[in-house]
């Protein structure tokens, strides 16, 4: 049954009009009139829905019932990224959000490929948020994940939750599996660098505030990769 985001308040035993979003994405699957469909509005659970009608200027669907349902992970998880290039924060942001990050904040770093002007931030904030849309409408969560807007490493520093935080780095002698084994299901962010690392500057920084640095072994991964693979174990030794 296909699912779609659908932004607007949601109950059972009414006719609403699809966003035009969710309708074109009617279109693209070809439904037909009298197919069911669920449809999910981040506040969670989820709706089952009828088409009613398609016309040319607007969808409607007759909301049938709600379900309970969540797949949420027991801790939230937040993925501060050292900002790549434009199409591998793309993927990390879809592959994140399939793993059940909740928080994902893109942070500029010294060794950062990517600067953003304001104008251009806001744009690919935008695209962004459609990846985490796409991705929780492919993956089952009912709940989105929460974009921060794009700042400063020192900006994140004075801002961050006091929660648990964790850099990935390929010297720290401990390692992200043992840490994990040792320590309760809890908020967690991990901290990834760009393509380039973190600075000696940077990396004094984040211990002076408590971040832990913890490896994935003793080879070296790709910033579109190390995220992901941590919160990979971290769900493995958790969930």
């Amino acid at each position: 049954m296909p699912r779609l985001y659908c932004n607007a308040p949601l109950s059972p035993n009414s006719t609403i009009s699809l966003p035009p979003s969710a309708a074109r994405h009617t279109m693209v699957l070809r439904l037909k009139e009298g197919e069911t469909l669920t449809l999910f509005n981040g506040k969670g659970g989820e709706y089952t829905a009828r088409i009613a009608s398609i016309g040319k200027h607007a969808t409607t669907a007759e909301i049938l019932s709600f379900v309970y349902r969540e797949s949420e992970l027991p801790y939230r998880m937040t993925l501060v990224q050292g900002m790549p290039e434009s199409p591998k924060m793309d993927f990390i942001i879809e592959k994140a959000v399939e793993l059940g990050i909740s928080h994902i904040c893109p942070v500029e770093l010294v060794r950062s490929v990517v600067r953003l002007t304001q104008e251009r931030a806001e744009r690919r904030l935008m695209r962004w948020r459609g990846i985490i849309i796409s991705a929780s409408e492919q993956s089952g969560r009912n709940r989105l994940a929460e974009l921060a807007d794009v700042c400063t490493f020192p900006e994140w520093i004075q801002k961050r939750d006091q929660q648990s935080c964790i850099l990935l780095d390929a010297k720290a002698p401990r390692s992200l599996a043992d840490w994990a084994k040792e320590t309760p299901p809890q908020d967690v962010a991990i901290l990834v660098g760009p393509e380039g690392g973190l600075t000696p500057e940077e990396e004094s920084l984040a211990a002076a505030h408590g971040i832990l640095p913890l490896s994935m072994g003793s080879r070296i991964l790709r910033t579109e990769t190390a995220g992901i693979a941590a919160a990979s174990v971290l769900n493995a030794l958790w969930s």
